[in-house]
């Protein structure tokens, strides 16, 4: 047969790439593509062979089983190869397998087969000499691989003395280490808190933990194991003669298999099985990529023997891939209801996870600087059932050569108000609270809440027709609104709508406190907003507050300082707040009269346990004495109201040489 110009040079380019990716994934736990990608240049070199057998040569890829052995481990030579299983992709595939074992039987009936998951982990090899673990392998080549012995040791779910009657002199068990989505989601949380890279997947965690010089490290690491089949025995009484029979021994003498394993007696029902488990993937406690069929029968196994690198009897369904490559075309900010921005990637559209995808979210600019994730760059995407799809992992040998890092904007890109991120938080959020479109609903719903404005009647889907209709872009909109006009919204007569118009000029009268509250000011909730009342007493003595006399003010710190000032400091919220105030809004000065000149205008800190008054209640009265009641001392403090175990205020003011007095002397002052 002439092989065509351009197909020796593929084959040898495909034998390039599967090597250099098989070294990545098996030897250094490091893949640099998607599983997908890889299994469409397998089968891209398969079907190369197939169509010209000249080119099958002895050191093809798809002659051998896994990656290659590491020289920091010991080489095993394994007594009987483990081998990999052929893959299937749908039903057509499921049934035409079916028929090839039928034909190789001579046989019109179809066989029971075992079906279980497909474990997304490390094969392992156990073998057990008069009922203890003598040795671990895994699969490496398929005909040698590492001793992980004393690693082994360290899982748990891994017996090191089989129990129970029996028990051959020798048996070989099969399994996959494998680590719970669970396990890998606290596992890379440590390695984050202990500066260490993430890892990728649950796969390549089990394989890294697995792999370790230093068995401690592997002790530490949440590994575990499903046992699926039998490798080398001697000295057995009687033999089972089904494979389920097999896992049913091995499980009473203390191994673990897997809770799902299932006998199927036909076609539908395999591909009832699949269907069923592929419904449950994502609520399994492991990954899975497919599953395995098996025929049960042993002796019917031995007929059908193996070819080349698969045994004839075995079949494994490979679900749609959840990891797939793609490109980032480019970084887009959202603006969620309560003003973070979320950076998403906009990708080349791809097929993962059974759906096209098209974008990604990126969580923020921690994420980003810890993926380094560039536009143009090439990366790994990853879906799992009705999971948001995510951005795994770069693909830096992929990466342009002038490719810039991201870096997220200072300023709302829906408003243009400032974007801030405050300390002890990873989000980035824009200031624009009452002005911003993108958290237009939100803050009216807060604004007439019945801690705020309290509007009688205003409930939250009056509130989205309102904002969908382009009556009301802000608070101070709500406050022009005519009975017509509310009147014509989906279930609301005139005579609800006449209500609702009292109910909004009826919260014109508020309390100085609500109305702060009522305004959203990140991190300025009713405590903090009362306190602030109660401080400045008016609205503009307020705005003209900086940080430093904020800080002074009980249930405000730094950051809360710094939100206030930022909020006040923006035109439109200024704007807006003017527009309240001309629509009618008015509070009292809820301020007595101060006699005692003494306090007037002082700040008084309170330290320790008072005996005859609580803490609010001396508060409440030095507030009516004129004073302002601050959280903390500093060198502007006046004086400090010492009680019973008064601690570290006490100190800084000594220290300070502020005044410090006693209960008693505030008991003169209020009386």
């Amino acid at each position: 047969m002439t092989i065509p110009p351009g197909i020796t040079a593929r084959k040898e380019e495909l034998y390039r790439l599967i090597n250099k990716f098989n070294y990545q994934y098996y030897a250094i736990d490091n893949p640099e593509v998607s599983d997908s990608e890889y299994d469409r240049l397998f089968r891209e070199l398969k079907q190369i062979e197939t169509d010209y057998p000249a080119l099958l040569t002895l050191d093809s890829p798809t002659q051998r089983v896994g990656g290659q052995v590491l020289d920091k481990f010991s080489q095993v030579s394994h007594s009987l190869p483990m081998l990999s299983l052929d893959n299937m992709f749908n039903e057509a595939d499921l049934k035409a397998f079916n028929k090839r074992v039928k034909g190789w039987l001579n046989s019109e009936n179809t066989p029971t087969y075992i079906a279980e998951p497909k474990l997304d982990g490390l094969a392992i090899s156990l073998r057990y000499e008069q009922g203890i673990l003598v040795q671990a392998a895994t699969r490496g080549d398929g005909n040698v691989g590492e001793d992980v012995t004393i690693n082994t040791r360290t899982i748990s779910s891994i017996p090191l003395k089989l129990n129970g009657s029996g028990i051959p002199e020798v048996i070989e068990i099969r399994g996959e280490i494998f680590i719970t989505k669970q396990g890998f989601e606290s596992l890379n949380k440590q390695q984050i808190t202990d500066g260490k890279k993430p890892f990728v997947n649950p796969r390549n965690a089990a394989a890294g933990s697995l792999r370790q010089l230093d068995s401690r490290i592997t002790a530490n690491r949440p590994l575990e194991i499903y046992c699926y089949g039998l490798g080398e025995i001697k000295g057995l009484a009687k033999m089972p003669g089904s494979h389920s029979a097999a896992m049913s021994m091995i499980e009473k003498w203390g191994c673990r298999i897997s809770p799902e394993l299932q006998k199927v007696s036909s076609i539908e029902a395999c591909a009832a099985y699949i269907e069923q488990i592929g419904e449950r993937r994502n609520n399994l406690a492991y990954d899975i990529d497919g599953v395995v069929f098996k025929v049960d029968d042993l002796y019917l196994q031995q007929r059908l023997g193996f070819v080349s690198r698969a045994p004839r009897w075995a079949i494994a369904h490979k679900f749609p891939a959840q990891q797939e490559m793609t490109t980032v075309e480019g970084i887009e900010i959202q603006v969620g209801r309560t003003g973070a921005l979320t950076p998403v990637a906009r990708l080349t559209p791809v097929f993962v996870g059974g759906v096209t995808v098209s974008n990604a979210t990126l969580h923020n600019q921690d994420e980003i600087d810890r993926k380094d994730i560039r536009i143009s760059d090439t990366v790994i995407v990853r879906r799992a059932g009705d999971v948001i799809p995510e951005v795994v992992q770069v693909v830096l040998s992929k990466r342009k050569e002038k490719s810039k890092p991201f870096i997220l904007p200072n300023r709302c890109p829906i408003c243009d108000s400032e974007a801030l991120r405050l300390e002890g938080e990873v989000i980035l959020r824009c200031t624009g609270g009452l002005y911003c479109p993108a958290q237009r609903k939100e803050a009216i719903k807060h604004f007439v809440s019945r801690k705020a404005i309290d509007v009688d009647g205003l409930g939250d889907k009056i509130i989205e027709q309102l904002v969908d209709k382009a009556l009301v872009d802000d608070p101070a909109d709500l406050f022009s609104l005519k009975v017509e006009q509310l009147s014509a919204l989906e279930r609301m007569g005139d005579k609800s709508a006449e209500n609702l118009v009292n109910a909004i000029d009826l919260a014109k009268n508020t309390k100085f406190s609500r109305f702060l509250y009522s305004l959203g000011i990140r991190e300025v909730g009713e405590t903090t907003a009362r306190s602030l009342a109660n401080h400045f007493l008016t609205l503009d003595a307020l705005k003209e507050a900086d940080e430093e006399v904020l800080i002074e003010i009980e249930d405000v710190g730094p950051i809360v300082a710094r939100s206030i000032v930022t909020f006040f400091h923006q035109t439109h919220n200024q704007e807006i707040i003017e527009r309240l105030l001309m629509a009618g809004l008015v509070w009292p000065i809820e301020q007595q009269q101060v006699t005692n000149t003494l306090l007037s205008g002082k700040i008084v800190v309170l330290t320790g346990t008072l005996e005859e008054l609580s803490r609010s209640e001396a508060k409440e009265k030095l507030l009516a004495l004129g004073a302002k009641v601050a959280g903390s001392v500093s060198k502007n403090t006046d004086y400090v109201v010492a009680g019973r175990d008064a601690g570290s205020k006490l100190t800084k003011a000594e220290g300070l040489g502020v005044k410090v007095v006693d209960e008693r002397t505030l008991i003169k002052w209020i009386r």
